[in-house]
C-alpha cells in the first residue's frame, strides 16, 4: 500500500515542485512515523526530487528517530549548530519551487530558510498534506476508535465522583487523572466540564462553582491514544431540571442525529450545519447556536475540514468529523451534544457510543 509519504513523493512533479521541506512536527509524524515535540529546535523532513529524504533532527532525538522513522537518512545537529546550515549545505545552489508549510513556517524561520537557500520559489504544501490528513487509513481509523474508547471510560469514571460538594474543577482534576490511570496520553484539549448557567458559555472555564440539583452539567473531553485525538460531548441533567431545559436539551439531540443523517459522501460539509441547524431554527432557538456545527479530527483536535454552513467542499470516504450542535441560552444555561463521525461506505458511523438520552445524576 502506498504511504503518505510516497503519495506526496509522487505528487512533487505535478505540482512543479523540486524540494520539500515539512516542519509541522504532526505532519513529519504523518510522514515518517516519528512523533517529536522539539519546542524551539528545527525539525524538518527534506525532500529534493531524486534524491533520497532526509529527516533533519535535534541530535537529543537521534536514538528515537532512528527507532521510529521510515525514513532511514536521519541528520542531526546539537544545540550549537546552526540548523540552517545543514539545510543550506543540503540545498547547495538550489533554483526551484520549494514546498514549504506557509501557516506553520514562521516569518523568522523563513528569512533564515531564504538566507540558506536564496534561489527558491515558496509554494504552499499545507493544503495538500491536509487534504491529505482528511482520508483516514483502517490504521488511522483503528487508533481513533481507540482513543473514543479511552474517553467514553474517563467518562464514565468522571461520573462515578459526582458527590454533594463537588465542583467543576474537582470533575475536571478527577477526569485528567482518569485519562493517565487508564492509558492515554493525555488530554487532547482542555478538559471543560461546566454546570448550571456555566453551560450558556460554549467555550467556558471550569471554575469553583458547586454543582447543584437542578443544574445542567456539561463535559466536554478528549484524549491522546497513539497519536490520535477524541473528542466528545455530553450534557447531563442533575436532579430534576425544569421543562424549558427539557425542551433545549431535545433540540440539541434531534439536531446531532440530523447532522449525522447528512453526512454522506458526495454531500457538501456544509449540508451537515444546515441540516443540524434547521432542527433548532424551527425548534425556535436558532440565535442560540452560534457556532459551526463541527470539525475535522484526526492527529489533532481542530483539523480540515471546518463544517460551517458555506462549505461547499465535498464530503469524502474516510473523512471523520464532529457533529456538536448546541443551543447556550444566557442566565438558563446550555447543551450541546457531540460524536466523531466517520465516513464508511458512503454513509456517517459514529466512532463515540456513549448514550444521548437525557439522563439524571444524582448527587449522593
Amino acid at each position: 500500500m502506498s504511504t503518505p509519504l510516497h503519495q506526496l513523493e509522487s505528487r512533487m512533479a505535478g505540482d512543479g515542485l523540486d524540494a520539500l521541506l515539512v516542519t509541522d512536527p504532526k505532519h513529519v509524524y504523518y510522514l515518517t512515523g516519528f512523533a517529536s515535540n522539539p519546542h524551539e529546535r528545527f525539525l524538518g523532513l527534506l525532500l529534493i526530487r531524486g534524491e533520497e529524504p532526509a529527516l533533519i533532527v535535534p541530535a537529543l532525538d537521534a536514538e528515537a528517530a532512528h527507532a521510529a522513522s521510515s525514513v532511514g537518512n536521519i541528520v542531526t545537529h546539537a544545540d550549537t549548530d546552526d540548523p540552517y546550515a545543514l539545510l543550506a549545505a543540503r540545498l547547495g545552489t538550489f533554483r526551484g519551487r520549494l514546498g514549504i508549510e506557509k501557516e506553520q513556517l514562521t516569518l523568522a524561520r523563513y528569512e533564515r530558510l531564504q538566507a540558506a537557500a536564496p534561489g527558491f520559489d515558496a509554494a504552499d504544501i499545507g493544503p495538500a498534506l491536509r487534504a491529505m490528513r482528511a482520508v483516514k487509513t483502517p490504521e488511522e481509523v483503528s487508533r481513533m476508535r481507540r482513543a473514543a474508547e479511552l474517553v467514553e471510560e474517563v467518562l464514565r469514571g468522571g461520573l462515578a465522583k459526582l458527590a454533594p460538594g463537588t465542583t467543576e474543577v474537582d470533575l475536571v482534576a478527577e477526569l485528567e487523572y482518569l485519562m493517565k490511570k487508564l492509558g492515554a496520553e493525555g488530554p487532547s484539549f482542555d478538559t471543560m466540564v461546566l454546570s448550571g448557567p456555566n453551560t450558556a458559555l460554549p467555550h467556558g472555564v471550569p471554575g469553583s462553582r458547586v454543582i447543584q440539583p437542578g443544574d445542567l452539567l456539561m463535559f466536554d473531553l478528549g484524549v491522546f491514544a497513539e497519536g490520535y485525538a477524541s473528542d466528545i460531548t455530553r450534557t447531563f441533567a442533575v436532579g430534576e431540571i425544569d421543562g424549558k431545559l427539557r425542551d433545549i436539551y431535545g433540540a440539541v439531540l434531534a439536531a446531532n442525529e440530523a447532522g449525522i443523517a447528512a453526512s454522506l459522501a458526495g454531500a457538501a460539509y456544509g449540508s451537515v450545519d444546515r441540516a443540524a441547524r434547521q432542527v433548532i431554527e424551527e425548534a425556535g432557538y436558532g440565535p442560540y447556536f452560534m457556532h459551526r456545527v463541527g470539525h475535522g479530527l484526526g492527529m489533532d483536535t481542530h483539523e480540515y475540514p471546518s463544517l460551517h454552513g458555506m462549505n461547499e467542499d465535498r464530503i469524502g470516504e474516510g473523512n471523520v468529523f464532529t457533529v456538536e450542535p448546541g443551543i447556550y441560552v444566557p442566565g438558563i444555561g446550555g447543551v450541546r451534544i457531540e460524536d466523531e463521525v466517520f465516513i464508511e461506505n458512503g454513509r456517517g458511523v459514529t466512532l463515540t457510543s456513549f448514550p444521548k438520552e437525557l439522563t439524571a445524576l444524582t448527587l449522593g
